[in-house]
C-alpha cells in the first residue's frame, strides 16, 4: 500500500487526478470526498510519516477510489507485515469496504487472510484457471476436485485397499475396513483417503489404530504427527479438546476416527 512520503495525505489522493488534468476546485472536492470515504479527511495534511499503518492502508484505497469507484485490486498488500500487523490492516480494508461498498479484488498467496476478507474465493491453478468459485465455507469443507483440496490448507493422503467387501485402511494392527465400496466413484481404480488434520479425532473404540509419534503444543492447538502404517499423518487437537479430554503422549497407542474424509484417484508417481 505504497503512499509517496513526500506529499501530504491530500496530496497523494489527488495525484492520480492530476494526471486526469482536473481543475484544482474539482480535484479538492474529489480527493477530500475520497477521504472521508476511509474515514482520514481530518488528516489531510498529515505526512503519511505521521501516520500508522492502518491509516497509510486507508489513503492508498482512497487514492485508488479516485481513479476507479467500481473495482480496486489490491496485490499482497500485506504481504510483508508481522502477524499483528496483517490481521490489523485486513480487518480495516474490511471495514472500509463495508463503508465504501467498492468490489476489492484481493490478489494473495496467504489463504488465511483471504478466507477471512473474502465474500467469494477464486482458486487458480498454474495455467490460470479457475479451478473453483464459492464462498469460504464451500471452498474449505466442499472442494471441487482432489487440486482444490490439496491446494487449500494442511491435508493428509493415505493409500487404501479396495476389496470385494470394502475400502481398508492400513493401521497400526493391521487393515481395518473403513467404509463401503459404494463409497468410491469407481472401485476398479486405485485410491487415497483424503482428510485435514482436524477431520481426525481421538477415539479409544475405534477399530483403527495408529501411534503418536510426536506432540507439540502450539497454544490454540495441540500438533501430532501420528503413525500410521507405513504413513505419518497429521493431526491437530483444538485447546478444547485437550481441555475435555487431555493430549496424547509420545509412544502411546491411540484409536481414530474420521469426521469428515474424502476418497480421491491415486496420483501416478
Amino acid at each position: 500500500y505504497a503512499v509517496w512520503p513526500h506529499l501530504t495525505v491530500l496530496e497523494n489522493v489527488k495525484y492520480p487526478l492530476k494526471k486526469k488534468r482536473m481543475d484544482k476546485k474539482q480535484m479538492q472536492e474529489i480527493a477530500m470526498n475520497a477521504l472521508k470515504q476511509v474515514q482520514m479527511e481530518t488528516y489531510a495534511n498529515h505526512l503519511p510519516s505521521q501516520l500508522s499503518g492502518g491509516q497509510q492502508q486507508r489513503v492508498a484505497i482512497a487514492r485508488a477510489l479516485v481513479s476507479s469507484k467500481e473495482l480496486i485490486v489490491l496485490d499482497e498488500p500485506i504481504t510483508n507485515l508481522d502477524l499483528k500487523l496483517r490481521q490489523e490492516m485486513l480487518k480495516e480494508i474490511r471495514e472500509i469496504q463495508a463503508t465504501i461498498g467498492t468490489t476489492i479484488v484481493y490478489i494473495s498467496h496467504d489463504q488465511e487472510a483471504s478466507l477471512e476478507l473474502c465474500d467469494r474465493l477464486a482458486i487458480m491453478d498454474q495455467q490460470g484457471n479457475i479451478r473453483q468459485l464459492g464462498n469460504d465455507y464451500d471452498i474449505v469443507m466442499k472442494p471441487k476436485d482432489r487440486y482444490i483440496f490439496e491446494f487449500v490448507g494442511i491435508s493428509n493422503f493415505v493409500d487404501v485397499v479396495t476389496k470385494e467387501d470394502g475400502i481398508y485402511i492400513n493401521a497400526e494392527n493391521g487393515l481395518v475396513k473403513l467404509d463401503e465400496k459404494s463409497a468410491l466413484e469407481n472401485p476398479t481404480k486405485a485410491y487415497q483417503l483424503a482428510f485435514r488434520p482436524m477431520d481426525a479425532v481421538f477415539d479409544n473404540e475405534s477399530p483403527i489404530k495408529g501411534k503418536v509419534v510426536t506432540e507439540t503444543f502450539l497454544g490454540n492447538i495441540t500438533n501430532y504427527f501420528i503413525q500410521l502404517g507405513d504413513k505419518q499423518i497429521r493431526l491437530q487437537q483444538s485447546a478444547l479438546d485437550v481441555m475435555k479430554y487431555g493430549k496424547a503422549k509420545e509412544g502411546q497407542e491411540v484409536g481414530l476416527k474420521f469426521v469428515r474424509k474424502f476418497y480421491y484417484e491415486k496420483e501416478e508417481a
